[in-house]
């Protein structure tokens, strides 16, 4: 996928206002609109120009374009990094997700997020409750199970006098409850933007994200860990110590374990209602043949066992 330059395609510098962006959507929009512009590519360039307006009129979408964008050209192949949205505010609802009209670029960075709320009223008397805003957060996975409490930083977008977008930044204290899981919404009731005449606040929604760890993995409220064994203990069978996020258990490997497969430890997955489990997956690991006596293990071990893992393919 081809990372796109909105900047380029609408002909305005990165650092543009917003009326020259409006301006130069107006003007790009007439000039490639299907009913005027008969050309092969007319309806493409159109959509393509709306594509990048619906990015750069919005300055939260911009903002963190922009942030995601400084390391990129256009053209270049692109994969966006993993959370690069973290941390940064935005108001209004949820997409549907569609993507009817934008390119594949745009829906990977865009297509679940949020769209514009309703233009605000301001004739007297006029009330109305303020946008909710959302935003990602990363936790550790040991904050689902015990719960925490961390102080964040958001950025949220906004245009200053000059009609620049600028990014200002606020730090808030969140509870991480036990038992969240991935994709679990976090509501703080007044977080969000302030409400017309007698409305109230909106609420802000932070979205968990979990940190990867570097032997857990996480789905729903199951925990998955792989685990180095031994080829005499999967074939002998043992008791060993296995780590959990809960602190160190002992797991009996039953003789003959295969690897690849599953173990459960019913309930030592994140806590909820029910619990989830913590599954170990066995992974047979095969000691270094770096000296001569254990090379000589390995010729006693190849006369001694007539194995071939490659039977049922018929070699």
């Amino acid at each position: 996928m081809d990372f796109k330059d909105y900047y380029n395609i609408m002909g305005v510098a990165r650092n543009a206002k917003q009326d020259e962006i409006k301006r130069a959507y107006k003007k790009l929009a007439r000039k490639y609109h299907p009913d005027v512009n008969k050309a092969d590519d007319a309806e493409a360039r159109f959509k393509e120009v709306g594509e990048a307006y619906d990015v750069l009129k919005d300055p939260e979408k911009r903002a963190a374009y922009d942030q995601l964008g400084a390391n990129w050209k256009s053209g270049q192949d692109f994969n966006p990094p993993p959370n690069w949205d973290e941390g940064y505010e935005f108001s209004g609802g949820y997409t549907d997700g569609s993507g009817a009209d934008h390119s594949d670029f745009f829906e990977s960075l865009f297509g679940q997020h949020f769209k514009q709320g309703q233009p605000s009223r301001s004739q007297a008397g006029f009330s109305a409750r303020g946008q909710d805003h959302h935003a990602k957060v990363s936790i550790e996975l040991s904050d689902a199970y015990h719960g925490a409490s961390h102080s964040i930083t958001l950025n949220a977008a906004e245009l200053d006098a000059n009609g620049q977008v600028v990014t200002k930044q606020r730090t808030l204290k969140v509870k991480i409850p036990k038992g969240v899981k991935q994709g679990q919404r976090i509501r703080l009731a007044g977080q969000g933007s302030a409400g017309i005449g007698q409305g109230g606040k909106g609420d802000l929604y932070l979205e968990i994200d979990f940190k990867t760890h570097h032997i857990y993995r996480v789905d729903g409220h199951d925990v998955y860990l792989d685990l180095p064994i031994t080829p005499w203990e999967a074939a002998l069978g043992a008791t060993i110590k296995v780590p959990t996020p809960d602190g160190q258990v002992d797991l009996k490997i039953p003789a003959g374990t295969q690897g690849g497969g599953k173990m459960r430890l019913k309930a030592r997955g994140i806590p909820s209602t029910p619990p989830g489990d913590l599954y170990v997956v066995p992974q047979i690991t095969l000691p270094a043949a770096d000296n001569e006596e254990a090379k000589e293990l390995y010729r006693q071990m190849e006369k001694t066992m007539a194995y071939n893992p490659r039977s049922k393919l018929g070699v």
